[in-house]
C-alpha cells in the first residue's frame, strides 16, 4: 500500500483508467451540498494565494486506488475503492474549466487541463478509454456525453442527469467568475488553473492487487469515531503548552474540560449541516478574531495558522478561549428559557435561532471581547436592533440568504477598523442601508406591506419563526419593548398555540357570513397574518372550528381559553361576525406593529425589485399531510439494504414515529436508525414496501400538480 498526498494534476497526468465498479452507488453529489462548497473553497484558495500566501492549498479527502492488471500495450488501469464521487466531480470540473478556457480561446491553458481529462488517441484501444474516469454503468452514458459535448456546450442537447446538471453548474459559475471583471479575465484563469490542478490536496491510496481492499474500505468508513475539531485543537494546544504534568492538568480542567460536556458535545445545525456545538463555536470565535470567513471543516487547519501568525502564548489561548466559551454557553442557554424578560442580547439570540440562522454568531462573540469593553452598552443594543431588523425583515420578505455570511463578515470588519468608542448603531445603519444587492439589501416599509398583506403566512413560514413574530407583537402590546419590562412579564416563549381564528375547516359552521361567497379568496385570507393569533392552550377541534357567535362558539371559546392581547381586539369589537374586510384590517394592524418593533431608518425604502430574488418554499411533511398528499397514519418503509424491515409512521402533525419515539424530520428519523451522520431523508423512506416510491418522489408530484 502507498499513501502519498498529492493533487488532480499528479492523480490524472498519465494516460490510465479509473474504473468505477459496477456495485457502486451512481453519482449522487448536489449542488447545494457539495458542487457550491467546492468552489467556494476554490474562490477562497485563490484569493488566500493572491494575497499574498504563496503556499497555501486546500484538502480534499481521500481516494482509493487498487491497481489491475494490465494487458501488453493497454492503459494502466486501477479500480476505484473509494472517493469516486470526489474523482468523479473533479474530472467534470476541469472538463468545465476547459471548456470555458476554449470558448475564450485560452489555448495554452486550455491545453494545459486537456491533458487531465482526456487519454491521448494514441494510447485508446476504444471510444471508452479517451476518459480518465470511468463512472459506474448507470452514469456512463450521461458522463461521456457531458464530457465529449463540443464546446460551446448547448447542455438542453444533453441527456438529463446529475452529471449533467454539475457540468453546467460548473461551466456557468466558472464563467461567471472568469468575466466578472473583463479587463481581469485573462489574469484570473491565470491563477485559477494551477489553483485548481495543482493546490486541492489529495490523499491517494494506492493498493496492489492482492491487498484487501474490502478491509481498507471498511477501515476508512465504518469503524471508529471521527474527531471533531475540538478534539483535534485540544490535542494541538495541550502539545504546545508549556508546563509540567501537574499544570497541565490544572489548565485543561480550568479551561478545556467543558468543552467536553453535553452542551458542548451536543449536535447543532448551522444551515443544513449538524456540528458538534464547540466545533461551531470555534469557528465563529476564530472568525472573530481573524476576521476570515472559515468553514468548519477547515476550522483546525485554520486554528493552527492562526496561533502561529499571532504568536499567542497558550495560556492567555486558553484563557481568551474559555471566557469567550462561557459568555456563549450564557447566552445560548438565557435564550432558551421559555419565561420571563430576556436581556437585550438573549432575545437577539432566541430570535435569531428562530429564523435558524448562525452567521451573527462571530459578530456577537466580538463584542464581549475585551477590545471591545470601551462600547458603551447602549451602542451594543442599537447593533443589535438594526442586525435583529435587517434578519426579520429580510425573512419576512424571503428574500435569498445565500451570501450572506460573506456580507456580516464584511460588517465586522468594517466595525473593526474604526475607532475605539465607535457608534455601533449608527455605522451599522450605514452600512446596510448602503446594500443594494439582492444578498444584503434591507427591505423597506413598502416592500414588507406589499409582500405580507396577502401572503398566506400560516402555509409558509416555518411554525417557529411565525410564532416568534406574533410573540414580539404580543410583547408589545404588553408593553414590552426589547426586552425592557413595562408589564408583569412577556409571553411564553415557544410554548403557546398559532391558531387561525377563522378555521381552516370553515365550511362546516361558517357558510353564513354574510358577503362572504368566495370560496378560494377566503380559503387564501384566512392564512394571512389578520387571521392568526397565539393561544395559551390548544382549543379542541370541536372549540376551534365552531362557528363565531354564541354561547359556544369560537369567540367564546377564545375568551375562555385566556385570549392574549393579540385577540382582545377581535373578541371584543367583532361580537357577531369575523369576516374577510375585518381580517384584511387586522392584517394591516398586525404589519404596523412588525414595522414598528423591527424599523428602518427615516427615508430608508429599501430595493427594487429587480435586484430581489424570493426563496424558495421548503416542503416539510406537515405541508403534504395538509395538501392530502400523504395521509397521516400513513407507513413509511426505509429504503437502504441496511435498514429493510424498519418502519416509521406518519402523524397529523408531520413528524416521525419510529420505535415508540418521534422525530421532527424525515432526516431525523433516519438518522436515529442509520446511527447518526448525515443523511437525505427524503429518498430514505418510501410510501410502499417495494420501495418504489420515495418521500422525495411524493414532494415532487405534489409540486408539480401544485
Amino acid at each position: 500500500m502507498l499513501t502519498q498526498v498529492t493533487s488532480p494534476q499528479e492523480v490524472f497526468v498519465n494516460p490510465q483508467r479509473l474504473v468505477v465498479p459496477l456495485f457502486q452507488r451512481p453519482y449522487v453529489w448536489s449542488r447545494e451540498d457539495q458542487w457550491e462548497p467546492l468552489w467556494s473553497d476554490i474562490t477562497r484558495l485563490v484569493e488566500t494565494i493572491q494575497s499574498g500566501d504563496g503556499q497555501a492549498t486546500h484538502f480534499l479527502g481521500a481516494v482509493v486506488l487498487q491497481g489491475q492488471a494490465t494487458p501488453l500495450g493497454g492503459l494502466t488501469q486501477y479500480t476505484v475503492i473509494d472517493g469516486q464521487q470526489r474523482l468523479t466531480t473533479l474530472q467534470i470540473l476541469l472538463d468545465a474549466l476547459h471548456a470555458q478556457l476554449e470558448t475564450r480561446q485560452m489555448t495554452g491553458l486550455a491545453g494545459q487541463v486537456v491533458t487531465l481529462v482526456e487519454n491521448p488517441e494514441s494510447f485508446r484501444r476504444g471510444p471508452d478509454d479517451r476518459f480518465k474516469v470511468w463512472p459506474t454503468n448507470r452514469d456512463r452514458t450521461v458522463f461521456a456525453a457531458a464530457m465529449s459535448a463540443p464546446t460551446p456546450i448547448d447542455y438542453s442537447l444533453l441527456p438529463a442527469g446529475r452529471l449533467t446538471q454539475a457540468h453546467n453548474y460548473f461551466s456557468t459559475t466558472i464563467g461567471d467568475w472568469l468575466d466578472e471583471d473583463p479587463a481581469l479575465t485573462q489574469m484570473r484563469a491565470t491563477v485559477l488553473v494551477p489553483t485548481i490542478t495543482t493546490r486541492l490536496q489529495i490523499v491517494s491510496i494506492q493498493l496492489l492487487a492482492n491487498e484487501d481492499a474490502q478491509e481498507i474500505f471498511e477501515t476508512l468508513n465504518a469503524r471508529g469515531t471521527p474527531l471533531t475539531a475540538a478534539d483535534l485543537i485540544k490535542n494541538f494546544v495541550f502539545q504546545r503548552f508549556d508546563g509540567d504534568e501537574t499544570a497541565t492538568e490544572r489548565a485543561y480542567q480550568e479551561y478545556w474540560s467543558d468543552f467536553e460536556t453535553p452542551f458542548w458535545e451536543e449536535e447543532v445545525t448551522a444551515g443544513r449541516i449538524r456540528y458538534a456545538r464547540s466545533a461551531l463555536f470555534l469557528t465563529q470565535w476564530l472568525t472573530a478574531r481573524t476576521l476570515k470567513e472559515i468553514p468548519a471543516r477547515e476550522v483546525f487547519t485554520q486554528f493552527k495558522r492562526y496561533v502561529a501568525e499571532s504568536g499567542i502564548d497558550i495560556l492567555e489561548l486558553l484563557r481568551t478561549l474559555r471566557a469567550a466559551a462561557d459568555r456563549y454557553r450564557n447566552f445560548t442557554e438565557a435564550a432558551a428559557s421559555r419565561d420571563g424578560a430576556l436581556g437585550r442580547l438573549d432575545l437577539f439570540v432566541y430570535r435569531m435561532s428562530t429564523l435558524d440562522s448562525e452567521i451573527a454568531k462571530p459578530l456577537l462573540i466580538w463584542l464581549g471581547e475585551p477590545e471591545q469593553a470601551r462600547i458603551e452598552l447602549a451602542e451594543q443594543e442599537k447593533l443589535l436592533d438594526v442586525l435583529e431588523s435587517w434578519f426579520v425583515r429580510r425573512a419576512l420578505v424571503r428574500a435569498q440568504q445565500q451570501g450572506a455570511n460573506r456580507l456580516l463578515l464584511d460588517l465586522l470588519i468594517a466595525l473593526t477598523r474604526r475607532a475605539v468608542g465607535v457608534r455601533l448603531g449608527p455605522a451599522s445603519e450605514a452600512f446596510f442601508t448602503a446594500q443594494s444587492s439582492g444578498v444584503g439589501y434591507w427591505p423597506g416599509d413598502a416592500e414588507v406591506r406589499r409582500e405580507l398583506s396577502d401572503f398566506p403566512a400560516y402555509k409558509r413560514f416555518r411554525k417557529a419563526r411565525l410564532r416568534m413574530v406574533l410573540e414580539a407583537i404580543e410583547d408589545r402590546y404588553r408593553g414590552f419593548q426589547d426586552g425592557r419590562s413595562f408589564s408583569v412579564s412577556p409571553v411564553p416563549r415557544g410554548v403557546c398555540t398559532i391558531e387561525h381564528i377563522m378555521p381552516q375547516e370553515w365550511r362546516a359552521n361558517w357558510n353564513t357570513t354574510p358577503g362572504e361567497t368566495d370560496e378560494a379568496a377566503r380559503d387564501l385570507f384566512l392564512q394571512t397574518f389578520g387571521n392568526l393569533t397565539l393561544v395559551t392552550q390548544s382549543l379542541n377541534a370541536r372549540l376551534s372550528n365552531a362557528a363565531w357567535p354564541g354561547e359556544n362558539g369560537k369567540r367564546a371559546a377564545l375568551i375562555r381559553h385566556d385570549t392574549l392581547l393579540l385577540t382582545r381586539d377581535v373578541v371584543h369589537e367583532h361580537p357577531e361576525a369575523w369576516t374577510g374586510t375585518d381580517i384584511r384590517d387586522r392584517t394591516d394592524d398586525l404589519l404596523d406593529a412588525i414595522l414598528s418593533i423591527w424599523p428602518v431608518p427615516e427615508g430608508h425604502l429599501g430595493a427594487n425589485d429587480a435586484v430581489v430574488e424570493r426563496a424558495q418554499y421548503r416542503t416539510d411533511v406537515v405541508d403534504l399531510v395538509r395538501s392530502g398528499a400523504v395521509i397521516a397514519g400513513t407507513t413509511l418503509y426505509a429504503k437502504p439494504a441496511a435498514h429493510r424491515g424498519h418502519i416509521a409512521t406518519i402523524n397529523s402533525d408531520g413528524t416521525l414515529l419510529v420505535d415508540g419515539n418521534n422525530y421532527a424530520t424525515l432526516s431525523g428519523a433516519a438518522r436515529f436508525l442509520q446511527g447518526g451522520g448525515a443523511v437525505a431523508g427524503w429518498t430514505f423512506w418510501c410510501v410502499d414496501p417495494g420501495c418504489t416510491r420515495t418521500m422525495a418522489d411524493i414532494r415532487a408530484a405534489a409540486a408539480a400538480g401544485a
